[in-house]
């Protein structure tokens, strides 16, 4: 299975019934193709879309319906549009129930870097100090490494997002939750051993002798 799908398909697992939810740029934009509209569920976007849906086919788009990425949406009956003030109120005022946001680094206490790497011209952060900020509950949604270097590392060396600790992470090898004793491995993805897991990452994990697998179905 493509990683990305992997990890979009059990970062799904956690969204509940009409609930309000924010998908970041990348990986987490992939998440609302893995629900059933049945749920109730509104995603939103800092644009000031609110009610998005699955992609729409090839031909069916609407160069008016986006998400914060400029990638092309769909909505749901009952979906609105709002301006960009109301659309951070939402976030700030913490009504959002879950965000879903990539990283770049995130450390052993469960610290965010997602917004810039000194040196790189950065536009800006972006909603993602004001998500992680705002959000009842974040999830990091994100490969494993890059470029083969791990990102989960024991401290973050790039500029946080936010101080707020983080409450889960998936990966397409593993999913982790930072608590207050420290990075807790508590899933590993389908057929990866645990030795993988803990050779592909820099911070220091806890966990058993057997770590359960991922149950993300076909």
């Amino acid at each position: 299975m493509d990683p990305k799908i992997l990890i979009a398909r059990r970062v799904a697992q956690e969204i509940t019934p009409r609930s309000l939810v924010n998908l970041g740029i990348g990986i987490p934009t992939l998440v609302s193709d893995y629900l059933d509209e049945d749920m109730g569920v509104f995603f939103q976007a800092e644009n000031g879309a609110v009610g998005m849906g699955h992609r729409p086919p090839e031909g069916m788009t609407d160069r008016h319906l986006t998400d914060a990425g400029g990638r092309f949406v769909s909505f749901v009956p009952g979906a609105s549009t709002i301006d960009s003030a109301f659309s951070f109120g939402l976030i700030r005022g913490g009504h959002l129930d879950l965000t879903v946001l990539g990283a770049l680094q995130v450390d052993e206490k469960g610290h965010l870097a997602n917004w810039m790497i000194p040196g790189h011209y950065t536009p800006g952060m972006g909603g993602a100090m004001d998500l992680v900020t705002g959000a009842k509950k974040v999830i990091i949604a994100m490969q494993h490494t890059a470029k083969g270097a791990p990102k989960i590392v024991p401290e973050c060396t790039l500029p946080l997002t936010s101080q707020r600790r983080v409450d889960l992470i998936v990966t397409e090898l593993a999913v982790l939750k930072p608590e207050d004793d420290g990075l807790h491995l508590i899933e590993r993805a389908p057929n990866v051993p645990l030795d993988v897991i803990l050779e592909m990452t820099e911070a220091k994990l806890i966990h058993g002798t057997d770590v359960p697998e991922m149950q993300i179905g076909c």
